[in-house]
């Protein structure tokens, strides 16, 4: 795991601004304190550390003067002219410009006494804070910072994580951590002098003007350009040599993981890679990367030299045959490229979801804790850059809330294909008529609903979240759809949350209606949740699936590639297979004509079939892990309840089955938390227990 960690204190103004000195000399007035396995890359009076196997073209420092400074870590596409142009920006406060450039990355820079951390526009490269010191600490981690000052549990946020996951209201800017904040996306963290502002870098759409319409075409263009650049910044050795180049391998961290368990799986295949499947997203990125000129796979000398092939993987997932045959029979015709080396990686019962509950210790919960040793086996055969098509279907997908946003808009005719598509998914039957006229009324409502009614609403009806009768209508295309066409939704676990958890989230609903807020529209609003929530998951399937020095790179969640994509038209959007047809365009325009039929076929029903598998085959291993969880000693659950849904789904009952997976992530998360040994810090001045320290989890009041 690598993280960022700093702080800013008020003590800065009686320090040199721009001094640089030994890790010993750095502490809050009263000791020692820095990060295990770190790097230094500024010193006092504001500190900033790189912790992890950073590779040396992943932290690029630019110094104009003692008092101006920057860094970027991650994988930039800009040079240091365009580096220094930035800072210059930044020290007049333009800070959309230090995320202007292709790649993903964190910015930090230092001018004068003030100190800004910008975050992503997506959500997955988040930023945390905490008071500290008399200023300010700050990480690309949370878990760090809850050790810096010795955090309990917040489990508020773990209820309201449960409860609506994609609801930005009910999770505000908590953490698992009590005493963690979190910025929310779009937004930075400005540090002077003990002080702490949020700021946003990105225009929020309004709720009663549209936005002007951009030419589709040209719309479709700016996402072809965003996705090359992207993929150019991965495959591209630095244009000039970094200021600060960090050890490969400053050791593991303690209570970050079991790095040890990864180091021995062995180092990835050196050069570059992608997943293959069948569908668009990784398929268009793999295509992308074979087909850029030059060779494919040069990253800081890691290839074998010009001509090297992409390393293109498969994963064959043998619980879901005839499916997945259709899928891998599409790989292989676009693996006939001669830029491409195919490699097909075969998934047997040791790879289904739920087989492996052993894993390395996240920074939060997400559900790819249930399959991450599933994702591992897959990434394990593919290179030590590995592109994935993570977060395609949030930026360029429609969310079925967008559909208020045309009734807004007065474009009514842009739902017919939509809404007629719906009706086509569902099985036939007499009231299959009445679809259109259901999924307009829905629409309809949501247009008219204003942001703080909606907020209300969503409240008052949460705590009989977990009385909603189970039915197979409710899983399908159009009970998603309905469900997703409001301003507030329960996650699928919250079922399964006890009354008070309930009622103690629709609290926190309650409060956030009645706070100040830009609304946005309604669709727009709902579609970054959306994202916001998939990037903190990717964020953890990262972490969890981590294989040592391997780096996975998902450019859908770059910043230009999200603000490309924002910029497609919701006319577009909203037409069924629109995301396959943007994707086509787009590899059209780079060339790449020859696609196999059935190219763009979603691969859902798979991953569905596979959990399903996955949940039967291990059901007597949850059930145990539920005789006494952790979560019903929070007060969330109530274990009888959540080993009656293990049951009902394990024999097929229309359980659901994402809300199983949270739950399930959920109950390891804590438990890998609370066995952990060791902190994140070290110095006479480190903190003398690790954040949760005590062997049980607290029964506290949920509010906070």
């Amino acid at each position: 795991m690598r993280w960022l960690v700093g702080w800013s204190s008020i003590a800065a103004r009686f320090g040199t601004a721009g001094s640089v000195g030994p890790v010993d000399d750095i502490g809050d007035g009263g000791g020692t304190v820095h990060p295990v396995g770190s790097q230094l890359l500024w010193g006092d009076p504001d500190p900033l550390w790189a912790v992890g196997d950073w590779r040396p073209d992943e932290v690029r420092v630019v110094t104009v003067d003692p008092f101006t400074r920057l860094a970027v870590l991650g994988s930039c596409g800009a040079g240091d002219e365009e580096l220094r142009v930035g800072l210059f920006a930044a020290r007049g406060g333009a800070l959309r410009h230090l995320t202007a450039w292709p790649g993903s990355y964190t910015a930090v820079a230092q001018i004068g006494r003030r100190v800004t951390v910008v975050g992503d526009l997506a959500g997955a490269r988040p930023v945390f804070y905490t008071p500290w010191a008399n200023g300010t600490a700050y990480a690309t981690a949370a878990l760090p910072l809850a050790d810096l000052i010795e955090a309990q549990l917040d489990i508020g946020h773990l209820a309201a994580l449960l409860a609506c996951p994609e609801t930005p209201e009910a999770l505000r800017d908590s953490t698992p951590y009590e005493g963690v904040k979190r910025i929310p996306p779009g937004h930075a963290l400005v540090l002077r002098e003990g002080s702490r502002e949020i700021t946003g870098y990105e225009p929020v759409a309004s709720l009663a003007v549209a936005g002007p319409q951009r030419d589709p075409d040209l719309a479709v263009e700016g996402v072809r350009d965003a996705l090359v650049d992207a993929v150019r910044a991965r495959l591209l050795a630095p244009r000039h040599a970094p200021e600060t180049t960090l050890p490969p391998d400053p050791g593991p961290v303690p209570g970050m993981g079991p790095a040890d368990r990864r180091a021995a799986r062995g180092a990835p295949v050196p050069g570059i890679g992608a997943d293959l499947s069948g569908g668009s997203a990784s398929a268009t990125l793999a295509l992308l990367a074979a087909g850029l000129p030059g060779a494919p796979g040069t990253v800081l000398g890691h290839g074998t030299g010009a001509g090297e092939r992409l390393l293109a993987v498969t994963f064959n997932d043998l619980s879901s045959a005839g499916h997945d045959e259709a899928e891998l029979e599409r790989a292989r015709v676009m693996a006939a490229n001669p830029r491409l080396h195919h490699v097909v990686v075969p998934a047997g019962d040791e790879a289904l979801p739920y087989a492996e509950l052993e894993g390395p210790l996240t920074d939060e919960p997400g559900p790819s804790l249930v399959t991450a040793e599933r994702h591992r086996r897959r990434l394990a055969a593919g290179s030590a850059d590995h592109f994935t098509g993570g977060g395609a279907r949030e930026v360029l997908d429609a969310h079925p809330a967008r559909l208020a946003d045309l009734l807004l808009d007065r474009r009514r005719r842009h739902l017919l294909q939509p809404v007629t598509a719906l009706a086509r998914a569902e099985r036939p039957s007499p009231a299959s008529v009445f679809i259109p006229l259901t999924v307009y009324r829905a629409a309809r409502r949501l247009a008219r609903t204003p942001y703080r009614s909606g907020l209300e609403e969503a409240a008052a009806r949460l705590p009989e979240a977990n009385r909603a009768p189970l039915s197979a209508a409710a899983n399908g295309p159009l009970g998603a759809s309905l469900a997703a066409m409001t301003w507030s939704r329960p996650g699928p676990a919250a079922r399964w949350l006890t009354g008070e958890a309930l009622a103690e989230v629709s609290v926190r609903l309650t409060g956030a209606a009645t706070r100040p807020t830009s609304v946005q529209r309604p669709g727009e609003a709902r579609a970054r949740a959306a994202l916001a929530r998939h990037a903190a998951d990717h964020r953890v399937f990262e972490q969890a699936a981590e294989i040592r020095s391997q780096r996975l790179h998902a450019p859908f969640l770059d910043n230009q590639v999200v603000r490309a994509c924002r910029e497609l038209p919701e006319a577009l959007r909203v037409q069924p297979g629109a995301r396959a047809e943007i994707l086509r365009t787009v590899l059209a325009g780079a060339g790449i004509h020859d696609l196999p039929p059935g190219w763009g076929a979603t691969s859902r029903p798979s991953e569905a079939a596979a959990a399903h598998t996955g949940l039967r085959a291990a059901v007597g291993a949850l059930i145990t892990l539920f005789d006494a969880p952790l979560l019903a000693d929070a007060g969330l659950v109530e274990a009888r309840v959540v080993r009656k849904a293990l049951r009902a789904a394990a024999e097929g009952e229309p359980v659901p089955l994402d809300g199983i997976a949270d739950l399930v992530s959920t109950e390891l998360w804590l438990r890998r938390l609370l066995a952990r040994r060791g902190t994140c810090w070290t110095g006479t001045a480190a903190p003398r227990q690790r954040a949760v320290a005590g062997g049980v989890v607290p029964r506290p009041s949920l509010h906070g």
